[in-house]
């Protein structure tokens, strides 16, 4: 599964989802709104691709959403892997709502120019490993203005994943404790990247080396109960009746948020 980015024009895809359930009645129907791609096919700046695997029911989601927010260069790109018994219910859930909560954040945040200008400043803020950490150097007043920028979008990022897990707990059809979804997603606007990632799927930039030749670039760190920055101190591995030969990847992060 994943997503490409291009730059080349293609007429979009008559791919689409399902249209919302009952419990989105009073949103517009998936098919109605411009520039959204939730499944296979290709759009004006992206095309989506995923296919069933061996362990049954595909719990893949994933959304490319263009022109988001009524920015013409701005997209919206989220992949989202299920995992426990309603883990496909979990990832189609967190895709149809976690963008709309982002936005509204935004939004909020900053009125009719929700999104940093395309001058290339944030990707290299965001690219850094070393982002969070407390800088001593003076700033010039642009810089300042984008570390704001980008502290601010992180916070909209945190808020939407929380509001959105929280939503899921008070699902009445979704057992939240057994099944969850990894997310991970970014807004690009121009030469501008934000990367927001909860679990351990990958965002992935590909650039091209003096030669021409392609390099892939991780953007994102995976999220695992055993990884030595996550400070877990034990990690069971163990195997539903219903699924005898998957080791779920749920269970280990619920042992790891007890254990804490």
């Amino acid at each position: 599964m994943g997503s490409c980015l291009t730059a080349e024009q293609r007429p979009a895809s008559a791919a689409r989802a399902a249209p919302w359930g009952k419990e989105g009645e009073g949103r517009r129907r998936e098919e109605e709104v411009p520039g959204r791609i939730a499944g296979n096919g290709v759009g004006n700046a992206a095309c989506l691709f995923t296919r069933q695997g061996r362990k049954g029911t595909n719990q893949d989601a994933m959304v490319v959403w263009e022109n988001i927010n009524g920015r013409a260069d701005t997209v919206f790109c989220g992949v989202f892997d299920g995992h426990g018994p309603h883990g496909h219910i979990v990832a189609r859930k967190v895709r149809d709502t976690l963008p709309l909560k982002l936005c509204d954040l935004i939004y909020d945040d900053y009125g009719e120019s929700p999104i940093s200008n395309s001058d290339g400043s944030i990707l290299e803020e965001t690219l850094s490993p070393y982002a969070d950490a407390e800088d001593k150097s003076p700033m010039s007043g642009q810089k300042q203005e984008h570390r704001e920028f980008f502290c601010s979008m992180k916070d909209s990022f945190r808020k939407a994943f929380r509001v959105t897990d929280k939503e899921l707990k008070l699902h009445r059809n979704i057992d939240s404790i057994c099944s969850g979804s990894t997310a991970v997603t970014l807004i690009k606007q121009g030469q501008d990247l934000i990367v927001g990632n909860l679990g351990d799927s990958r965002a992935v930039l590909g650039t091209r080396d003096q030669n021409g030749r392609l390099v892939a670039h991780q953007l994102t760190v995976d999220l695992k109960p055993d990884h030595p920055r996550n400070g877990a101190k034990k990690v069971v591995l163990m195997a539903l009746t219903m699924e005898p030969t998957v080791h779920v990847g749920w269970l280990r992060v619920l042992l790891f948020l007890w254990w804490r």
